[in-house]
């Protein structure tokens, strides 16, 4: 990619972000329900003269054109807001957060994608074989089960049942202070809600994955080059895999929007604490600069990992043009 395809990438992505945050203002003050009327049930006090304060406090008495040029003046200095509940800096929120969430949806995303790689490329090698029925069998009946009731049978199976994982929570309260066994302590945690979460969407990739191989093991120089005499292994690895996977690698840049969408059900099943669970909390209490914090720094999570599937795709096969040049 030249740089000149880059900046036009990074130029596009700040038009999505800016896009992304008029839409999200505009929807999450349309809702209903009002954060100074909940705000002030929770705290005892009915009076309209308490509610009418909250307002002012909050910003939310202004006109809702006045309250987006505030938080766009805000935006533009890198400030997210401060949270209704936690009268907290909802960046530094965000921030002591985002670790897990990144562990979580970037170890789900391996999983999701080592797991439909393998069974599509099987599925697609071998088609029509017994092992691809046994992969394409298991593929179907994870496309169909809803994340949560995944998550849940896992907690019940892997945790309840047969005690080999904790179920909620990223650590454990008495885990030794030692690095080694922090580490561990996490990974242990860690298993059950990468696992659901990546089982899930592995099952998009291998379905995928298995069209793109059968498709490519047609091609006109995949016959030459069984016409030649080379082995199906060197065919498999050196012609059919590294063209296959290319619409895999779209697909994934794509998903992982629904990804960090699918770790807000998962981090809610496990606890794990994660933005997920920032904004699945933030939406019940009606925190608007918490959702929108959490919304736009999924946005930009989004968009920097679609420019880095453009930069990939050179990686795997420099014949590729992007952007102006395709």
């Amino acid at each position: 990619m030249t740089y000149r395809i880059f900046l036009t990438r990074l130029g596009n992505g700040l038009l999505v972000l800016i896009g992304v945050a008029i839409m999200n203002f505009t929807l999450v003050h349309m809702a209903p329900g009002d954060p100074a009327m909940i705000f002030a049930g929770e705290a005892g006090g009915g009076d309209e003269t308490y509610v009418e304060q909250l307002r002012e406090d909050m910003g939310l008495d202004k006109p809702l054109v006045t309250q987006f040029a505030i938080y766009a003046g805000d935006l533009l200095r890198g400030d997210l807001g401060y949270s209704f509940r936690n009268q907290r800096d909802v960046a530094g929120m965000i921030a002591e957060r985002i670790p897990a969430t990144l562990l979580l949806t970037m170890t789900a995303f391996g999983i999701a994608l080592i797991i439909g790689v393998v069974f599509g490329m099987l599925g697609g090698w071998f088609r029509n074989t017994l092992l691809d029925r046994g992969l394409m069998i298991v593929t179907l009946v994870l496309y169909a089960t809803p994340l949560f009731w995944l998550a849940m049978m896992f907690v019940l199976l892997f945790s309840v049942r047969l005690g080999w994982f904790p179920p909620f929570g990223m650590q454990s309260v008495l885990v030794p202070d030692a690095p080694l066994e922090r580490m561990l302590d996490v990974g242990r945690h860690l298993v059950l809600p990468a696992f659901s979460l990546g089982l899930f969407y592995a099952a998009t990739y291998a379905r995928l994955m298995r069209a793109s191989v059968i498709n490519v093991s047609n091609a006109d120089f995949v016959k030459t080059a069984r016409a030649k005499g080379v082995p199906g292994g060197r065919i498999l690895r050196v012609h059919v895999l590294r063209n296959a996977i290319l619409p895999v690698f779209s697909l994934a840049s794509v998903q992982i929007g629904q990804l960090i969408g699918g770790a807000v059900l998962t981090e809610t099943v496990f606890a794990w604490p994660g933005i997920g669970r920032l904004m699945f909390d933030a939406i019940l209490q009606r925190d608007y600069p918490v959702i929108l914090g959490v919304f736009l720094t999924t946005a930009l999570l989004v968009i920097l990992v679609n420019i880095a599937t453009d930069l990939l795709y050179r990686i795997v096969d420099p014949r590729i043009e992007t952007g102006a040049g395709s």
